[in-house]
């Protein structure tokens, strides 16, 4: 079951899995990505959707966020926003780099994301 099915399906420990897997996925991601693996034209012409590096799992992870905040209560607005942005711009780096790896890195729309994942960070 993927992550963000059980998160909705069965009662994790929501302290558990924000400070356990979250920051796992969160660092799996932001090593693997690979601009190397974009959406391109696969053998017999069919277009196959790259994954930016990160595999179905852990962009599943972060997708959850959104929903896991919501239960954790004890910490602030400004705490569960920042999980959210964090969250929100790995995913959007991952499509960045699948869809167009040259123009993300060669205008430094990468390099922005960057820079706001360290902004909600500190």
């Amino acid at each position: 079951m993927d992550p963000l099915a059980a998160w909705c399906t069965v009662a994790l420990p929501c302290r558990a899995w924000l400070a356990g897997e979250l920051p796992q996925a969160i660092e799996a991601a932001t090593s693997s990505l690979d601009p190397g693996d974009c959406d391109r034209m696969g053998p017999e012409g069919v277009m196959v959707d790259g994954t930016g590096g990160v595999d179905e799992e852990i962009r599943s992870s972060l997708a959850a966020v959104p929903c896991a905040v919501q239960d954790a209560r004890w910490l602030t607005p400004d705490q569960q926003i920042r999980l959210v942005a964090v969250a929100s711009l790995i995913t959007g780096a991952v499509r960045l780099l699948a869809e167009d790896p040259g123009a993300a890195i060669t205008t430094g729309e990468l390099s922005r994301m960057c820079a706001l994942v360290d902004h909600a960070i500190a």
